[in-house]
């Protein structure tokens, strides 16, 4: 069984189910840049650092405020 630390690249709903997120936002938020991808052939993958990534954006914000 893999635990989320073995997996390199999530689909677009696995990202979904990690983050809380409808597939419109995350779309929205792969097309602000926020969130970022890759593509093996026709399919958009996630790669973890890119959901890091995107988890300490949140938080930095989160201080700003």
């Amino acid at each position: 069984m893999n635990t989320t630390e073995d997996v390199r690249l999530y689909r677009v709903r696995d990202a979904m189910t990690l983050l809380g997120q409808s597939r419109s936002s995350i779309y929205e938020l792969i097309r602000s840049g926020r969130l970022r991808t890759v593509k093996e052939g026709r399919t958009r993958l996630v790669p973890s650092t890119a959901i890091r990534e995107y988890i300490a954006l949140l938080e930095r914000e989160a201080e700003a405020r």
